[in-house]
């Protein structure tokens, strides 16, 4: 029978939950509140003087080109980014799962990329692919394609999309495999006696089971491209070719920080902030309908 902490007064759980809640509101509530009220005031690039504009640095940004072709460019990026991430992170967590001799070995390589930042991530496949000096993109080369991601869009796009993806697999192997070892061994045993296949044992029995896991990171995979690859993008494309990998994270960061327009970036940001939020809030909504936990 599970045992349940009863507080006899308040002060106890106050004092235990303070801690995290003063950080939630520094560093999360406070900044969020911030970006609001900047994004409805306007200035000069200086800083030197603001006004209550309202509204306008939303409607502006939606009468921009540029920042509504980047919707569909961060949506592309981050379904791709998420499920070239999530796919070899479970394939590799079933192998491992399954190696014997050497398996702490297999497990602290595979696990070794997530300790790498996305900045470095992002520089390494940078120096991989650059057509100058790059040994996979002299590779490609003499393999008769003409591999220059600086001025073709859709090479660009899919070198970000490795970089982000290759750095967060690392993460998903890790969960995956905890989910896998969760998994009472004597449910394979018994379809196994049963006469099924280690794929339909798999598909049937493993996968369903991981269903909790999958839900979690797929979340955390997309709310990863939304935000934590500024640094592939920045190191590696600076949003070109022709702003081709412009996701909307880069976009806030340009039009602040190099465009002077903190206003209009203020307003990007909460917009990325909405759009964040009702995206999870859509999949809690409408995907964990389909997730069982056991």
């Amino acid at each position: 029978m599970e045992r349940r902490v009863v507080f006899s007064g308040w002060l106890c759980p106050a004092v235990l939950l303070a801690p995290q809640l003063a950080v939630t509101l520094v560093f999360f509530f406070w900044p969020a509140g911030q970006a609001i009220v900047q994004s409805m005031l306007g200035g000069d690039a200086f800083g030197l003087s603001t006004r209550f504009v309202g509204g306008d640095n939303f409607f502006a940004l939606f009468a921009d080109g540029d920042y509504l072709a980047s919707f569909g460019i961060t949506a592309f990026f981050s379904a791709a980014v998420a499920m070239l991430a999530l796919a070899p992170g479970l394939l590799f967590a079933v192998m491992a799962d399954r190696v014997v001799r050497g398996a702490a070995f297999y497990k602290t390589v595979l696990l070794m990329p997530y300790a790498i930042a996305p900045a470095i991530a992002g520089v390494l496949w940078m120096f991989l692919f650059n057509p100058s000096t790059g040994v996979l993109a002299a590779a490609l080369q003499w393999a008769g394609i003409d591999w220059n991601y600086f001025l073709d869009g859709n090479q660009a796009m899919l070198l970000v999309v490795l970089a982000a993806a290759w750095k967060q697999i690392s993460y998903n192997f890790l969960f995956f495999l905890a989910g896998l070892q969760a998994i009472p061994s004597s449910l394979i045993e018994a379809s196994a006696i049963d006469g099924a296949t280690p794929r339909r044992r798999f598909w049937t029995i493993v996968f369903p089971l991981l269903a909790p896991t999958s839900f979690f990171l797929l979340v955390v995979n997309i709310v990863y491209a939304f935000f934590d690859t500024f640094g592939v993008i920045h190191n590696v494309t600076q949003g070109g070719p022709a702003k081709a990998t412009e996701i909307l994270v880069y976009k806030v960061w340009y039009d602040g920080i190099v465009g002077l327009d903190l206003g209009g970036s203020a307003a990007q940001s909460v917009v990325l902030m909405a759009v964040v939020i009702g995206l999870t809030a859509i999949q809690f909504r409408f995907i964990e309908r389909r997730v069982h936990y056991a």
